[in-house]
């Protein structure tokens, strides 16, 4: 990776007299193996590798992107940014960021033996998914689909500021979809299991998964209409607390489209929640030394014991906010120039574990699945109204299965009504871990 980095240097030395130059510097391999009934479906790899580049001059900015790294490519890749940020507005808060001195976590995300990992292994740790799956219960019909998947990548960045950057890593997974039935019902759910090399994924796990959760929906039924408490497993709460990392931007707050804005200081939640981005943390699928401006990624604190804390801002938002840059630059990959955005966001787990937290609230709607969560939700005014899936608890154990309900209420309520968080912290593929999680009352619409 070493060459890499002293490429980006390189150009970044190329910045003229009155500009600044940030070179962001790509490459990587991704594999995708889909079977079904014992075959495979389709097998898909790509490698990709490029460049993108920022040039910052009289407050303007410019950008263009290469997928090429030879000098060629990049000679020509600079000079269309330079063009750019010549039709580019003038603004006071644009600019690259500089070194902040914050010392870069020590975190181990590569793994050799993938890279070693051969293509007749992947397809048959999903042959073998597969496999698992449909012996798991005679209730099971078919597995819509069984999959293995992949990334190894590696970045470098440099900047004529003086900002240096490496970072890699590699990750990997296996999924299966499950159909469960029973006469003319048939019922859908999916398993997983998630590591950063082949070594670390467990498909008995996601097997299991995939099975439990299709077969207890069997005998699903539209429940009539109530007020009651909610309780969430630990994929969805992780799509729920994605969502607060989009309104705990610095930039959406700017634009005046966060709920929380104005809010630093106050009680948005119960006492119980802390909520933290913390990219430092190795079983994060986002975890990451630096961010994508080149800046030590660190753990931010945005709720504490309830109270808002603060917002996640990379160095344009934080300029313009007349603060500092959290280290939250984020990239779809070099193809995009940095936004703001969570990489490792989590509630701080509770003490008790799932079973606990289901005896703790009694009678509850735990939700295994929820869908319409983007159009059902709005982020200024926080008005929540989502479909719905799981089953009724009764006593605090788990009961009937429903399907076909919504589920309504806001999220400054819910936050507000959280009365119990779980210890049982779920490491997804996505920018949110998750957890169990109950809420003290939400509408549920049925029958």
């Amino acid at each position: 990776m070493s060459e890499l980095l002293e490429l980006a240097q390189r150009v970044a030395g190329w910045a003229r007299d009155g500009e600044d130059v940030e070179v962001y510097l790509s490459r990587g391999t991704e594999t995708e193996v889909r079977v079904y009934e014992g075959e495979v479906e389709s097998l898909s790899s790509a490698t990709s590798a490029g460049a993108g580049i920022r040039v910052v001059a009289n407050g303007r900015q410019g950008f263009a992107y290469a997928g090429a790294l030879d000098e060629a490519a990049l000679t020509e890749t600079l000079e269309e940014a330079r063009d750019n940020a010549g039709f580019a507005t003038a603004e006071d808060w644009i600019g690259l960021p500089v070194p902040d001195g914050a010392s870069p976590a020590v975190l181990d995300l590569w793994r050799d033996d993938l890279a070693r990992f051969p293509a007749s292994g992947k397809v048959a740790a999903a042959l073998d998914l597969e496999r698992r799956v449909n012996a798991g219960d005679p209730r099971i019909r078919l597995v819509e689909q069984a999959t293995w998947g992949d990334v190894a990548g590696e970045m470098a960045l440099a900047s004529s500021l003086g900002v240096t950057a490496t970072d890699r890593a590699t990750a990997c997974f296996v999924s299966a979809v499950a159909v469960a039935g029973e006469g003319t019902e048939s019922q859908t759910a999916y398993g997983y299991s998630v590591g950063r090399s082949p070594s670390e994924l467990d498909p008995d796990r996601a097997a299991g998964d995939a099975v439990r959760r299709a077969v207890r929906l069997l005998g699903a039924r539209k429940p009539a209409s109530a007020r009651l408490p909610v309780v969430f497993e630990p994929r969805v709460s992780a799509q729920l607390i994605g969502l607060l990392g989009s309104v705990l931007s610095g930039e959406m707050v700017l634009k005046g489209i966060s709920l929380f804005a104005d809010r630093v200081g106050e009680a948005v939640a119960a006492t119980g929640v802390s909520l933290v981005d913390d990219p430092t943390d190795a079983r994060a699928w986002g975890a990451s030394t630096f961010d994508d401006e080149g800046l030590a990624c660190r753990r931010n604190l945005l709720i504490d014991a309830g109270v808002l804390a603060g917002f996640l801002y990379d160095s344009t938002s934080a300029r313009r906010a007349g603060t500092t840059s959290t280290a939250s630059a984020v990239r779809a990959g070099f193809k995009s120039a940095p936004g703001v955005g969570a990489r490792a966001l989590h509630i701080v787990p509770g003490t008790a574990s799932h079973e606990e937290v289901l005896a703790q609230v009694g009678d509850a709607l735990l939700v295994q699945s929820v869908s319409g969560l983007h159009s059902g939700v709005n982020p200024v005014s926080g008005d929540f109204s989502v479909g719905a899936e799981g089953v009724l608890v009764s006593g605090g154990a788990p009961g009937a299965p429903v399907r076909e309900v919504t589920i309504a209420s806001s999220i400054q309520r819910m936050l507000q009504g959280v009365v119990a968080v779980g210890s049982d912290v779920e490491w997804l593929p996505s920018s949110a871990a998750g957890l169990t999680l109950a809420i003290s009352e939400m509408s549920m619409s049925g029958a």
